[in-house]
């Protein structure tokens, strides 16, 4: 027997996952680590935890087998957009600034001035926006020129674990894809880019196709990790990517959407384009030759977290849902809106807020988790609109995953507001099963990317738009109206 071992760093904690040839699931370990928000808008980790958390969580899965020699392959996913700096020797210079990071607004700003915002979006897919990579890297050469000054070498998250497995200094595509450096259209780094904004080409990692090979576990890694000596490492990819390889979405037509802390509608395109606005992400697929657009939400799953944590914390999430169930489509005039963390798609806005709107002395807490759960429906309709008048074309299926899928009164109502049917992708292990299988197209078990997914990924439930559906389209109109109407309010409030 065959296996590949899928290793995906998240926000959360550092994953191990563990599939045979068959795409079985064999072991499973996550290893939590710490995230750290010194000041407001700031958030920030140490790579350190993740290398140490990624050897706990490997030793662990090894336990389950024989013969680490077995393992033909290695990927890699994680947290997109990320930064971590290290000098020549590969020593981390300061805390990695994370994806969730906002603190460089003024930087966003500096870039879309000196490339010009056409001329961006063409060049990178998409926008300049706070979480990304390249205004991170000139936030640290305003603020902490120190630092800067001995940069030699940048990273993003899971690429900092390849560097600890390999020794290589490499990254993929799909996620190299997210740092607005790469010139997506032709899958390099961008030299305009980098030398209209001055940051030094020799610092960045070589660029691979998500399944080839990148490096192999060095002797160092194997006796840390209890790995063979010589495993082939693969690019992988970034974590949406990942997740999208591991339901299946590596074909046009075949969408995939993530309901999990954030929301993702991610589309796989056969030929590069981008949004003219860059209100949808245009990034590299981890399928070699593919793109994608996606949608993001920041705040889907995560919505109906802090709603339970704030004002129902003894409660299940179950019986809540069930309780929504209950309700009327709409909330009896009732609408939320799912900012709480700022806002990616369409509305790419830091200072966004949540709100309940049409909130009366009848709507009970029945009514306020309906609110919550089709609040972030609608916002992920506004990805859907998106992608259907855009390249991405025609939608043939979509394939729906991640915490939110599980609940059954949740699954009907953005079936219902999205006027989509849905099929449940039973991908409990998220990336880092995607990233299993880029492995083993790498390690030579399935010839291609859709190969490996079509005979390893697993489909369940279909759910059907029903009669709510209909009743949703005017409730969605005015949604879409409220964010125009208190964006001035939201970004009053934030100063």
């Amino acid at each position: 027997m065959q296996y590949l071992l899928g290793l995906d760093v998240s926000t959360t904690g550092s994953k191990a996952l563990l599939i045979d040839e068959t795409g079985a699931v064999v072991a499973s370990h996550t290893t939590p680590h710490d995230l750290s928000q010194p000041f407001p808008l700031w958030s920030e980790q140490n790579p350190a935890d993740w290398w140490s958390g990624m050897v706990r969580s490997i030793r662990a899965v090894l336990n389950q087998i024989d013969d680490p020699g077995a393992i033909v392959g290695i990927g890699l996913t994680g947290q997109m957009h990320g930064l971590v700096c290290l000098d020549a020797a590969g020593t981390v210079l300061r805390p990695a600034m994370l994806w969730n990071d906002q603190r460089t607004g003024a930087e966003c700003d500096t870039i879309t001035q000196t490339i010009g915002a056409e001329r961006l979006i063409q060049l990178t897919g998409n926008q300049a926006l706070t979480g990304f990579t390249a205004p991170k890297i000139l936030w640290v050469r305003e603020h902490e020129p120190d630092v800067y000054g001995q940069i030699a070498h940048i990273l993003l998250p899971k690429d900092y674990i390849r560097f600890m497995l390999t020794g290589e200094y490499k990254t993929d595509l799909a996620g190299a894809a997210g740092t607005s450096l790469l010139n997506v259209a032709e899958r390099r780094w961008s030299e305009d880019v980098l030398r209209e904004l001055v940051i030094p080409a020799a610092w960045l990692p070589e660029v691979h196709e998500g399944p080839q090979v990148t490096g192999v576990v060095s002797a160092e890694g194997a006796a840390l990790t209890g790995l063979r000596a010589g495993t082939p490492v693969v690019g992988g990819g970034g974590d949406q990517a990942a997740q999208a390889t591991g339901v299946g979405a590596v074909e046009p037509g075949i969408v995939a959407l993530t309901v999990g802390t954030s929301g993702v509608v991610f589309a796989p395109l056969a030929s590069y384009a981008y949004e003219p606005d860059g209100r949808l992400h245009a990034f590299c697929h981890a399928v070699p030759g593919q793109w994608h657009f996606m949608g993001v939400m920041l705040s889907a799953a995560g919505s109906l977290q802090w709603y339970r944590d704030t004002l129902a914390p003894d409660e299940n999430f179950g019986v809540l849902t069930d309780e929504a169930q209950d309700v009327p489509p709409g909330c009896e005039g009732l609408v939320f809106l799912p900012y709480l963390t700022g806002e990616r798609t369409p509305h790419p806005d830091p200072l966004a807020r949540g709100a309940f709107v049409g909130l009366t002395a009848r709507h009970t807490r029945s009514h306020l988790t309906r609110a919550v759960l089709e609040g972030v429906a609608f916002g992920l309709r506004d990805s859907f609109e998106l992608i259907k008048s855009s390249a991405a074309g025609v939608v043939n299926e979509v394939r729906l995953s991640g915490g939110g899928a599980k609940s059954p009164v949740w699954r009907q109502i953005l079936a219902d507001v999205l006027g989509e049917s849905l099929v449940v992708a039973e991908a409990i292990e998220g990336a880092a099963y995607g990233a299993a299988l880029l492995a083993g197209v790498g390690g030579g078990v399935w010839p291609d990317v859709p190969t490996a997914a079509r005979q390893t990924v697993k489909l369940g439930e279909r759910i059907n738009p029903g009669d709510a559906a209909s009743a949703y389209e005017p409730v969605y109109q005015l949604y879409r109206d409220l964010y125009p109407a208190l964006k001035p309010t939201f970004h009053a409030l934030a100063e």
